[in-house]
This record gives structure tokens, C-alpha cells and sequence, in this order.
């Protein structure tokens, strides 16, 4: 059963906002209380969060659609809706979040570093909110707005101080095991190893981490073997360790030829150049393996490695080893720049900067891009010839409309307000600034040519009856 997993493909979904409420106060002898419906709540964010009791992403592995929860509607009596709580995901300490073309979102490293992979949707204002001198009591609210949904990739890339690097069997399981307390599958068959080991190593006054890397083939960096899963995590490791078999049974190898083969893999990764290297030559307690680690130890110093013969079995060179690494740590540390507070970077928009943009398509649409009028097209309520209304003054009052004009865009053509796999096409027609003069019942705007069956159902109704009125007034008794 798979207890290690270090790359996933997450499915967020943020809350959608909860809407707007369209309500009237109601008290006896109070007919014209006002409006007083309340906004929707905001929908909940998905935020993922480094958390250090975490070393793994088997939970999303199994369970890869995670949904944060929707904000409440709004009510009556100025009552505003709750907002959705928001889903706080745990992640490994030195997971990076890539989006589906491979792009990095996030480098999360660090306890508490976090990422809101998907942002809740805002809830729509009820009709208190959108009360105005002009529009003492609308009859429409807007829509809450749907929240993010989008498909993330994790990786986990191991944070360690030291990478134990080699080929399988090479005595890497073994070497950390003794030089910490980790206690990782050791057996006497290759690809032992199958998932990165970490063991905490104290050195005199250094404490530092060390990360036993599965084991490295030719060809790793294309795919052989378990190299290309677990290459990522050397990346971040800030020493480099080849620990070479001088007693291995194959004829056609040696540390020698070991040695280049990986660090021909490592130069083929890419990345790990400047990381400094010490080279490991491991069972010295067998009596061939001590043989061929004097015999090639002088070439490996000629390349300019420090060299350490040692015996993980024997318990033999460990102390010199940890305390080379420990120093090698401890410069790495000394080296990195100080880390300083995030500074708060503020970049005000153009003064001639509206917003959005319009531009003329090959077919003759014309396109409406912009965070303000789409945001706007998805509050609306299309049912609504009110709220339709208020759309259009807002897209007039943001200058749609005279960018239209500027464009080309004659009356009757078509226009689209969002991107092409979700907007709302309209054939324009060029209107003027309107308020409340312009409205007549609740819910209706006379601008729009064509009104709701409902509404035009109770005009008729009326005539009905101002016609029956006026045939009584006119009826003179015999």
C-alpha cells in the first residue's frame, strides 16, 4: 500500500457568494418602510498551508476534490448572510503548486506559508445596499458570484540540508540510518529504497537534515528507473553526498565510473551545479572494499572531492563524515542572504486606465474584456428588466458604451461581455443615462423594448379596469 506520495493533482473548488436580497420593511401603519434586504455572504477560499506534522500528500491522493463552502443568501430586516468558512489544506513543508501547463503558483516553504488556491466568490448586495436618492426602493438584488475553480498540481520537493545520492544498494539506507535515527527498509536487493528517507543529524553545536535519495540509475534524468520522481528532491538540498560501493559484485562497474555516471545524471537534471560534494566510499569492513577504496582514492581527490572511506555496518569513519557535512551545512546557512519582512508594494493604476477593453473580432462582435463588467454580468438577474437596467447605467457609467462608439459599434451589432467559453452576447443598442424617472413598476425598466409576460399581463389588467372606470362615469341612469 502506497504510504508516500509526493506529486497529486488537486481539484479546488472555492464557495460560491451567497446573493443579494430584494425585500421591503413591512410594519402595520408603515406601508413605505423602505428597502431592507441584506447582502449574501462571501463564499469560502481554499487555502493551502505548510504545516510541518504533515510529510506527505496521500490524503490528496485519495481524496483529490476538495470544495470550501458557499456563502448564506441575504434576508430581510437588514439581515446579511454568513459567510462560507473557508478550507484550510495542509501541505508538506517545501511543496511547490504548479498549475496545469506546469507553471509554479507557489514555493511553499517555510511552517505557515500559504497559498489561496481558489479565491470564494463575493456575495451579491441586497436592495438596501443599492438604494440611492434617484432608486429610493429597487426591486432587485445582485447575484452572489461563483467561486474559483480551478486544477492545481502539487509537487513535493524534500527540504534537507544534506542529499545522500548514489546507485541502488550503494549502502545510502544504511549510512542514515547510523548517522541519525531513521530507521528506513534496508535489504540486499536493489530499489530498496522507494521513497526519500529524513533523518535529523547532530554535529557538535549543528543540528542539520539528511535525506537518503532513492537510488540513481544512467538514464535517470529520462525516466529509467526512480530517478525522474525523485530528483526533484535534491534540488532544495544544499550539500550533495555520492556514497560509492567498493564492494559491489558487478564486473563492469566501480566508484570510479559510478561517480561520473551520476553526476552525468545530475548535469542532465540540471540546477545542481554550484552545490558542494563529498564523496563517500561505503564497506571499507569488507576486505575487498577497503583494497579498492585506496586504490581509487587518490583519483578522486586529483578531481578535487573530499574523500571519506567508511563502513555503515562497522560503524567506521562516521564521526569525521558528519562533522565535514556539519561544516559544510554551516557555510550553506552563512551564505544565504538574511531573510527580511515582505514588503507591502503598491502600484496604483493609470489614471487613464479604464479597465477594460473592446475590441472588434474577425466575424464583427464586438468583445468586452475587464474584471469590472464581467464581475458586473455575473451579479445580474436576467429576469429582472430592473436589474438589466441597472447593468446598463453601470456599463455607461464605466464608459462601455462611448468605447463601443469609439470601436465602430453601430446599433443592432453584436456584443459580448466575457471570454469566449462563458460571456453574454447581446445586440447593442446605444441608450442614455437613466434613473428612477425611467422606472415604472418594480422589476421593470421602460428602456427594454420587450417586457416580462407577468408585467405586461398586469398593464393589461389595468386598462381593463381605467376602461370599465371611465364606461361607469359615462353611464347616466334612466
Amino acid at each position: 500500500m502506497t504510504t508516500f506520495v509526493d506529486r497529486v493533482e488537486l481539484h479546488v473548488a472555492a464557495g460560491n457568494g451567497g446573493h443579494g436580497c430584494a425585500s421591503v420593511h413591512r410594519e402595520k401603519f408603515k406601508p413605505l418602510g423602505g428597502p431592507d434586504g441584506g447582502n449574501g455572504g462571501r463564499g469560502g477560499d481554499v487555502i493551502l498551508t505548510v504545516d510541518q506534522s504533515v510529510t506527505t500528500l496521500l490524503d490528496y491522493h485519495h481524496s483529490p476534490h476538495r470544495k470550501a463552502t458557499n456563502g448564506k443568501p441575504g434576508e430581510g430586516g437588514n439581515r446579511f448572510g454568513k459567510d462560507g468558512q473557508d478550507l484550510v489544506l495542509p501541505v508538506p513543508d517545501g511543496t511547490v503548486v504548479l498549475d496545469k501547463a506546469g507553471n509554479v503558483l507557489a514555493d511553499l516553504v517555510g511552517h505557515g506559508t500559504s497559498f489561496v488556491a481558489a479565491q470564494g466568490g463575493r456575495g451579491g448586495l441586497g436592495n438596501a445596499a443599492l438604494a440611492s436618492a434617484r432608486r429610493k426602493a429597487p426591486g432587485f438584488a445582485l447575484l452572489g458570484e461563483p467561486g474559483d475553480v480551478r486544477e492545481v498540481v502539487l509537487e513535493l520537493k524534500t527540504v534537507a540540508d544534506v542529499a545522500l545520492v548514489g546507485y541502488p544498494s550503494a549502502g545510502k539506507s544504511s549510512l542514515i540510518s547510523v548517522l541519525s535515527a531513521a530507521k528506513p527498509k534496508i535489504a540486499d536487493y536493489p530499489f530498496t529504497t522507494l521513497v526519500p528517507n529524513l533523518g535529523v543529524v547532530t554535529a557538535g553545536s549543528t543540528v542539520y537534515t539528511i535525506a537518503d535519495v532513492p537510488g540513481l540509475i544512467p538514464g535517470a534524468s529520462q525516466g529509467k528507473g526512480l530517478g525522474l520522481e525523485f530528483l526533484r528532491h535534491v534540488e532544495r538540498c544544499s550539500v550533495l553526498v555520492h556514497v560509492l560501493d567498493t564492494a559491489t559484485l558487478e564486473s563492469d562497474r566501480d566508484p570510479a565510473s559510478d561517480l561520473d555516471a551520476i553526476e552525468a545524471e545530475l548535469r542532465e537534471y540540471g540546477g545542481l551545479d554550484n552545490r558542494p560534494r563529498l564523496v563517500v566510499l561505503n564497506k571499507i569492513d569488507v576486505p575487498d572494499g577497503k583494497g579498492l577504496a585506496e586504490m581509487v582514492r587518490p583519483d578522486l581527490e586529483a578531481r578535487g572531492y573530499r574523500v571519506f572511506e567508511v563502513s555503515a555496518v562497522a560503524h567506521m569513519g562516521l564521526k569525521e563524515l558528519s562533522y565535514a557535512l556539519a561544516e559544510l551545512v554551516a557555510k550553506a546557512r552563512a551564505a544565504k542572504p538574511k531573510e527580511e519582512a515582505t514588503r507591502i508594494v503598491i502600484r496604483p493604476k493609470a489614471v487613464d486606465d479604464t479597465g477594460f477593453t473592446v475590441t472588434r473580432e474577425d466575424d464583427g462582435l464586438f468583445r468586452v474584456r475587464g474584471e469590472k463588467p464581467e464581475r458586473w454580468v455575473r451579479q445580474t438577474d436576467f429576469n429582472n428588466d430592473e436589474a438589466v437596467g441597472y447593468l446598463a447605467d453601470r456599463l455607461n457609467r464605466l464608459g462601455v458604451e462611448e468605447e463601443l462608439m469609439k470601436a465602430g459599434a453601430r446599433g443592432g451589432d453584436g456584443v459580448a461581455i466575457g471570454p469566449e467559453d462563458n460571456a453574454v452576447v447581446f445586440d447593442w443598442e446605444p441608450s442614455v443615462m437613466a434613473g428612477a424617472e425611467m422606472l415604472g413598476r418594480r422589476g421593470e425598466d421602460h428602456r427594454l423594448e420587450e417586457a416580462r409576460p407577468a408585467a405586461q399581463r398586469r398593464r393589461d389588467r389595468q386598462a381593463e379596469r381605467d376602461e370599465a372606470e371611465r364606461e361607469f362615469d359615462d353611464f347616466e341612469p334612466f
